[in-house]
């Protein structure tokens, strides 16, 4: 927030896409930007692969968000994670790497990504600040997180 409680990029009057609206997070962020004013843009998976650049790069430009939430990903449970982790990995990178490159590429004015909670150290203090990130083992996984081979 900023003097007043103003916050520091208001919404109001513009559009902002959600990517992964349908996800617990995402679908979390899209009722909570309804009381925002501003026009909520989303897309399924059968109407955007996230995973095609030139696919993002089009409708992004088509729809023109000036705000993105990035909350889109392939995820599974431990089973889903321990036997593919290389297609996890593939389709996670080129969401993310094609949604902010689109939206970069299209001029969005604000662009929020939102990482897994396994990233963060785990007995890092709570409330986490920014710095905190990779000064720590991170967190062990648990039931749908990445695969116990990974580090941590």
């Amino acid at each position: 927030m900023s003097g007043a409680g103003q916050p520091i990029f208001s919404l109001a009057g513009r559009r902002v896409f959600v990517a992964g609206h349908r996800g617990m997070v995402g679908s979390a962020l899209v009722r909570r930007l309804a009381r925002e004013e501003c026009e909520i843009v989303t897309a399924t998976r059968d109407e955007l692969d996230l995973r095609r650049q030139r696919d993002v790069e089009d409708w992004l430009a088509a729809q023109r968000p000036s705000a993105v939430f990035l909350a889109a990903a392939t995820v599974g449970g431990i089973l889903a994670n321990d036997t593919r982790p290389a297609e996890f990995i593939y389709d996670n990178l080129a969401i993310e790497t094609n949604v902010i490159e689109g939206a970069r590429r299209v001029g969005v004015d604000k662009l929020m990504f939102l990482g897994s909670s396994c990233i963060y150290p785990r007995l890092a203090p709570q409330p986490m600040a920014e710095e905190a990130l990779l000064t720590g083992r991170s967190s062990r996984p648990t039931s749908g997180t990445p695969s116990p081979r990974s580090p941590g």
